[in-house]
């Protein structure tokens, strides 16, 4: 799914930062029809929001949750409470911590980029999603 498509190269050509290869990634992966003007959302989460702060692939992650769990608004249910927080303790219980600057230190060169980061993300996104689209079946 999102993690395969990223492995692949996705976003590379065309260089998206880590929480626009989230939302792209998974409006295609996910087919969540997302309109561009929505995916430009993603754009000033990249870098931790540029601050080296949230880690962009966790608030892209974030952003594909909420499309696809929330109906209207977050105060619905608890659901998507549940959902970003088994993801970001998820991630943080993989990758150590869940700040930009903190990940970039550990995992970020000039070659592969963040790229083991954004590929975590994703494989813990696919893993809820596909869990999530079996209860719902």
């Amino acid at each position: 799914m999102l993690l395969e498509l990223l492995e692949k190269g996705f976003g590379n050509d065309i260089d998206l930062n880590c929480a626009e290869k989230m939302l792209y990634g998974a409006n295609w992966a996910y087919d969540l029809k997302l309109a561009p003007e929505a995916l430009k959302l993603a754009a000033g989460f990249g870098g931790g929001m540029g601050v080296e702060s949230i880690c962009g692939a966790i608030t892209g992650g974030i952003m594909v949750l909420s499309h696809l769990y929330v109906k209207q608004r977050s105060h619905e249910s608890t659901r998507i409470k549940e959902l970003e927080t088994e993801f970001i303790e998820t991630f943080k219980n993989e990758m150590g911590c869940i700040d930009c600057k903190c990940l970039k230190e550990q995992y970020r060169n000039d070659e592969i980029k963040c790229s083991l980061v954004i590929f975590k993300a994703a494989e813990i996104l696919d893993r809820i999603v596909a869990r999530e689209s079996a209860i719902n079946e």
